[in-house]
């Protein structure tokens, strides 16, 4: 019964915190290759005209970004690049405290379907430490869902984080 309490609250608190209107576009950007997740990120920017977008990549490149949200008619004043990020840890890792200080609390959350669950999980860890929230925003995708290990590495990368602020990306043998 005393740990049915704090399951209760918590379950309560995410159920209150999902009714919360999401107040920033995070994409985890894709290789240089794939910009997917941008294109479709800047469809879903025009149908929140109000809302930043965030981007974090740490190989994409900047002009071409700008030009996908550009061409779909967004105010590249919109735009805030990261290009930080060396994986998935990192892409919330670098942005936490940026989001922190400028008092957003939700955000939507876009990458792709087989990157999801790991994006979650990390999400979850990194955003959570700092009562930041977000709404999963699924690109769809032919590919083949990531490996269980690759998001259970991640998961425990953001546990180190959050213990020490280091995120052992040393330790991630295949990046993002």
């Amino acid at each position: 019964m005393v740990l049915a309490v704090p399951v209760f609250f918590w379950l309560g608190y995410k159920q209150v915190r999902g009714l919360e209107q999401p107040q920033a576009v995070l994409v985890l950007g894709g290789s240089s290759v794939d910009l997917e997740r941008e294109r479709f990120a800047a469809k879903l920017a025009l149908e929140h005209h109000n809302l930043p977008i965030w981007v974090s990549s740490g190989s994409t490149n900047k002009n071409y970004v700008t030009r996908v949200f550009t061409n779909a008619g967004i105010n590249p004043s919109r735009l805030y690049l990261d290009f930080q990020a060396v994986d998935t840890v990192t892409n919330f890792t670098t942005l936490v405290d940026d989001f922190q200080a400028r008092g957003i609390t939700k955000v939507y959350l876009v990458t792709s379907q087989e990157h999801m669950r790991r994006a979650q999980i990390v999400g979850e860890i990194v955003f959570g430490s700092r009562g930041i929230d977000f709404e999963p925003v699924i690109v769809p995708s032919k590919r083949s869902p990531e490996p269980l290990r690759k998001a259970l590495r991640d998961g425990a990368r953001a546990l180190l984080w959050v213990v020490t602020g280091h995120t052992g990306s040393t330790f991630a043998k295949d990046k993002k």
